[in-house]
């Protein structure tokens, strides 16, 4: 299944599923994605059984974040080695781990605002998952049982205020800088998570294109790592680094401009797509 959040004429944020080009609305039965999430199994079972329900067409609602309400969203930097190269830095030895804020969510086809402020806007692809169930000092083997789903999210940098100090977070927090969707797909639709395409374009120029299975930590190493310093939560999203092809990494380096489009595709978890704005 692939779950999603959307808003009704009124701009009320409701539970959906993205069903081909329409869209299920399940909020009479869920209040959002996060308590289906928190329901497992049962929630699943009774999602599924609404599948079949008349759905209301792509081109009359707007998709938010699938996920507008996460505990936390741990971001994994330089974990592709083609990265660590570019953005002249060591090939890390345990997986580096920062926050990203979650009021920094949008969804597709909502714009991405560059702040005045930065002067180096950069874009990033990358695969991201969203655990299933709460969990401390999990077992690599046992990494799936705590996964619900996967989905795409853009780590929108702004280059120059996250390298001014050795903290990322809030270089990487701007306001939509953390485009997340279109949907967050069940794991049980992905036959393996470890060998998804990843492309990134910009007005239809391909600037990243890597495979998940380029990883350095892949996702039962992210997933034992962060529990065991801290207990995942339902509803958490791990997003797994970035191939080459930034920005920062190119020679000259290339920062996002007003009047650009980004796509990011994924394979089975769809295209996420943001135009790019001025903001203040």
């Amino acid at each position: 299944m692939k779950f999603v959040t959307f808003s009704d004429t009124n701009g009320n944020a409701r539970a959906g599923l993205l069903t081909g080009d329409s869209v299920v609305d399940i909020s009479s039965r869920f209040r959002s994605v996060l308590s289906i999430i928190h329901g497992g199994e049962e929630a699943l079972l009774a999602a599924a059984s609404l599948a079949s329900d008349t759905g209301i067409s792509l081109e009359d609602v707007k998709l938010l974040a699938p996920l507008p309400d996460p505990p936390r969203i741990f971001c994994v930097g330089l974990n592709y080695r083609d990265h660590a190269v570019e953005s002249n830095m060591e090939i890390p030895k345990v997986p580096t781990v920062f926050l990203k804020l979650a009021s920094a969510l949008i969804g597709t086809n909502t714009a991405i605002e560059l702040p005045s402020i930065s002067s180096q806007p950069d874009y990033e692809a990358e695969f991201a998952c969203v655990i299933g169930k709460a969990g401390r000092r999990i077992a690599r083997d046992d990494w799936q049982r705590y996964v619900f789903g996967y989905t795409i999210l853009n780590d929108v940098s702004a280059r120059d205020v996250q390298l001014s100090t050795t903290q990322w977070t809030l270089g990487k927090s701007f306001n939509t800088f953390a485009p997340l969707g279109p949907a967050i797909v069940t794991k049980d639709e992905i036959a393996d998570p470890h060998e998804l395409d990843v492309k990134l374009s910009i007005d239809g120029e391909v600037l990243q294109h890597s495979n998940t299975r380029e990883l350095i930590f892949k996702l039962p190493d992210l997933i034992a790592y962060i529990s065991s310093i801290t207990p995942l939560q339902a509803g958490d999203i791990i997003s797994t680094g970035t191939p080459a092809g930034v920005g920062l990494g190119r020679k000259p380096q290339r920062w996002l401009r007003a009047g650009e489009t980004i796509t990011i595709d994924v394979s089975g978890l769809g295209t996420l797509i943001n135009p790019v704005i001025a903001g203040e």
